[in-house]
């Protein structure tokens, strides 16, 4: 039984973390401000503070914990504050990164961990590799690098940052936006089929020092995806294709999610992780995938009227244009 500290704990990837790390008998104790209320597992204890808060946070290393999981790091200086507070008192230190940071434009849709953390588009990824880098040039903390990909708990797995929105249009009948043709492969993973491997690394000597992808060896088209949902939330999928290079003169703060993220097909190479902690299986029946996420937007949208969103104008407007578009050039044949 290993002694384990979640930073976080009550996220998308890191609840589930914590109920498998519960599971195989470690000692968990979470990390955070204590307004995320789902339920943990009873023995879980709780600490509640502010990430900001310097005091607190120096408090935590005064436990010795064997396993610390920072999921809330986003910048170099978090790092560096880790390091400091877990200095000779941690004999693993796993940070949770992303799969975004490798190299974009992809040159192979096949990506392993040998590919570059480069991403020109997107200082979300740019940030988790300085992060990386952080961890790289020290010897004295022992540490662990994991990258999730896209990973579905409750919410709803979209291209654009619309979120519930998708299912709220869907649901009042109206079309809906999706980059490129809709043909693109995207590899979505649940949490509960992520937390399998990862907790497997836990006090695990050949992890330490190491760099490691977990998803899904599968991928799934866009328009699947969407239809998916629209079974999920009970409604149909009207699609509208309009080109990522269109979308973000529309829009430039959707570049970094599309140029660097999800707009190219991808599939991962998980043989690394798999080494190292074992094989490991990901659900590829895409309407349970995407199931849980779907019952928990119908639960967040409940019974009352779907109102529409702050998104909602400039999607008509762009589906309009791209309508309009499609007519002009239909006529002047």
């Amino acid at each position: 039984m290993l002694n384990v500290l979640f930073i976080g704990g009550t996220g998308q990837i890191s609840l589930c973390c914590v109920e498998v790390a519960v599971a195989a008998g470690h000692r968990v104790s979470v990390f955070n401000r204590g307004q995320t209320a789902p339920a943990l597992p009873d023995c879980v204890r709780v600490i509640v503070g502010r990430f900001e808060d310097d005091e607190a946070y120096a408090a935590l290393g005064g436990a010795g914990y064997d396993v610390v999981c920072q999921f809330i790091g986003y910048s170099p200086e978090h790092v560096l504050r880790d390091l400091q507070t877990f200095r000779g008192r941690t004999g693993q230190y796993v940070f949770i990164s992303s799969a975004s940071a490798y190299r974009k434009p992809v040159t192979h849709f096949r990506i392993t961990e040998a590919v570059p953390l480069e991403n020109p588009f997107w200082e979300y990824s740019r940030r988790k590799a300085a992060c990386e880098q952080v961890l790289r040039q020290q010897t004295e903390v022992p540490y662990t690098i994991v990258r999730p990909s896209h990973t579905t708990r409750t919410r709803l797995p979209t291209a654009l940052p619309d979120g519930d929105q998708l299912a709220v249009r869907m649901l009042r009948g109206q079309p809906v936006v999706l980059p490129g043709d809709g043909t693109t492969l995207w590899p979505l993973t649940r949490c509960e089929d992520f937390a399998v491997p990862f907790v497997r690394l836990f006090g695990n000597g050949a992890a330490l020092w190491e760099d490691f992808h977990i998803t899904t060896d599968d991928a799934f088209a866009w328009n699947d995806i969407y239809r998916a949902i629209g079974r999920g939330v009970g409604a149909n999928a009207e699609i509208v294709h309009v080109a990522t290079d269109t979308l973000i003169r529309y829009q430039p703060e959707w570049t970094g999610p599309l140029l660097g993220d999800r707009i190219y097909s991808l599939l991962f190479d998980n043989s690394k992780v798999k080494a190292v902690a074992g094989d490991f299986t990901c659900e590829t029946d895409l309407d349970r995938v995407v199931g849980a996420a779907c019952a928990a937007c119908r639960r967040r949208l409940g019974e009352g009227p779907l109102a529409p969103g702050p998104l909602d104008p400039l999607f008509d407007r762009i589906i309009a244009d791209a309508r309009a578009l499609g007519t002009a050039a239909a006529s002047s044949r």
